[in-house]
This record gives structure tokens, sequence and C-alpha cells, in this order.
């Protein structure tokens, strides 16, 4: 059996769309289990499910969280509750295609691989987002994981060791894809179209992004402590170059009219060096907190079990 997993968060304009699709899934992997892990979602996502999941035959379970902790989180909920041999993950906007689940069912179930990722090759986007996009994963790629695709990933499917390995790595505010990649195994990258979202508004804010890319790059690399002793030392070595400097010129008495322009300009210079240094440091500190609080990453409010129809 292949457990689903779908993280829910403001979809309640494509949730029919999303089960007609499942149940046309469910003619090609008839040993398929969906697992919809609502995430605090503020609309009527999980009333609707509840309500339309007895009709449709599938194999279901609806989690539903205690709040909402976000899309990695609801993952990880849906990944620890499904009871599949092998296991994937798609977004409930149906931005990726369907189809891509089957070609994970066929490399799981053949033994090809143990992690299979979805990598986009094209995407269908505003192209703001797909030039921001393009930027920050080729430096990512280059400073931080060059083992991530071009693009990123979305979508993955992996068989139930590396689920349970991926579990039991309780980190807070990480990249679950990151994490797939540091634990190994046998991977395959399966390349597919974005498609264009249909149906209502996308919850992935600018906000949210930034938090991602601060959480991607934080939890990966001491890359951000390594650049600031780098600003550090080149700071220090220029001050004794221009101290060396303005006191040779001091000493030969071309100096006449001391200025407080060079002043103001070390102390902005010292002082906002000595200020980024301070959030890169909090940022490693406030991660290493949470992770010492060892609180859970989410909580499980309710789960609705749906046995569904053999054959349907």
């Amino acid at each position: 059996m292949l457990s689903l997993v779908i993280p829910v968060y403001k979809n309640e304009e494509n949730l029919d769309r999303l089960l007609t699709e499942l149940i046309r899934l469910r003619q090609t992997l008839p040993d398929l289990e969906v697992v919809f892990a609502v995430d605090g979602s503020p609309d009527r996502c999980a009333e609707i499910l509840a309500a339309r999941l007895p009709g449709t035959g599938l194999r279901a379970q609806l989690v539903q969280l205690s709040r909402n902790f976000g899309s990695f989180s609801a993952i990880c909920a849906g990944l620890e509750m499904g009871q599949g041999e092998h296991f994937a993950v798609i977004a409930a906007d149906l931005q990726e295609p369907p189809e891509l689940i089957v070609q994970f069912a066929e490399i799981l179930a053949a033994g090809r691989a143990d992690i299979a990722f979805g990598v986009r090759t094209k995407r269908a986007d505003p192209w703001l987002t797909e030039v921001m996009s393009g930027l920050f994963w080729r430096l990512y790629r280059r400073f931080v994981l060059p083992e991530m695709p071009a693009g990123g990933v979305d979508v993955f499917g992996c068989t139930r060791e590396v689920r349970d390995r991926l579990l039991s790595l309780r980190e807070a505010h990480t990249n679950i894809v990151g994490l797939l990649l540091w634990l190994g195994f046998r991977q395959v990258f399966v390349p597919y179209e974005r498609l264009a979202r249909l149906e209502g508004e996308s919850s992935w804010t600018f906000s949210k992004k930034l938090r991602y890319s601060i959480d991607s790059i934080f939890n990966f690399t001491d890359l951000p402590i390594r650049f600031l002793m780098a600003a550090g030392m080149l700071g220090t070595s220029l001050s004794i170059v221009v101290a060396a400097v303005v006191l040779g010129a001091w000493s030969a008495g071309w100096i006449t009219v001391q200025g407080y322009t060079p002043l103001i300009l070390a102390v902005s210079f010292f002082g906002g060096l000595t200020t980024l240094g301070l959030g890169i440091v909090g940022q490693y500190l406030w991660l290493a907190l949470r992770n010492t609080r060892q609180r859970p990453n989410y909580i499980v409010r309710t789960v609705d079990r749906f046995e569904g129809v053999a054959g349907h």
C-alpha cells in the first residue's frame, strides 16, 4: 500500500477537483491510502473532507492538527499516521500532476530507489516568482547543499524505512527535503512540469517564503557564521590600514582640520557589522533553544479513518 500525504491549508476551493483526481488515481493504484493533514486551516476544509470522503470510496485518514504548525509539520504528521509500505507527498493545489505519484509508486515498488524526488523542469508561475526562486536555488546549490536539484523539490516518495528515519530527526523549523538529501539512501530524480494553479489563491506568502529560506540556510550550513568572520577580518584589516594612513598623515602635518566624516563612516560600518553578527548568532541560538526544548513540531487533535470501498 502507498500512503499519499496531502497537507491542507486554505484549499477549500479546489477540494472538489482534488477528490476527483484522487478517485481517478485509485484506478491506477488500487492499494492507495490518502492521508489529509489539515494544518489548522481557517476555512471549511476539514468539514468538507469529513462530509465527502465517505462517498468517494477512498481509503483515507483525515488528520486535524490543533493549530497551524506549517506545511512541513503537517507533512510529518501525515507521514506518521500513514500505514503503507511506501509513502508519497503532494500539494493539495494540484500544481504537481497526480501522474507523478504513479511514477513514484512504480519506482519504489520495483526497488529502484528508496527516495524519489519530483524535479521541476518548468513552472507556470509569475515571472518574478520564477526569477527569484531560480536565483535562490542557484545560490543555495552553490553555497549550502550542492545535492539540491535546480529549482528545489516540492514532492517526493519514499519507503517506510526512510519515513521512519526522517521522523526520528526531531528538528524544529527545518527543511524536509534537505533532511532527505542528508539521509542518503538510494535516490532518483523524476522530472515534471509544474502546472498553473486553477482555483483559489496561494497561501505561500512572501513572509513564509522568507522564513522557509532562512530555515533552509541556517539548519544546513554555517555559511552565515563564516561570512561574518570574513567580514570581521576584512573590516579589521581595513581599519588598521586606514588608521596607519591617518596616523602617518597626522604625523607629517598633512591633516590641519580634524573632521568627523571618517569617524562616522567607521562607526556606521562596525555598528552595522555588529548588529548583523548579533542577528546571525541569535538565529543559531534560537534554533538551538527550540531543539533543546524538544517541544513537538505538531499536535494532532483528531484523526478520522475511512476504510473505503473494495474495488471502487
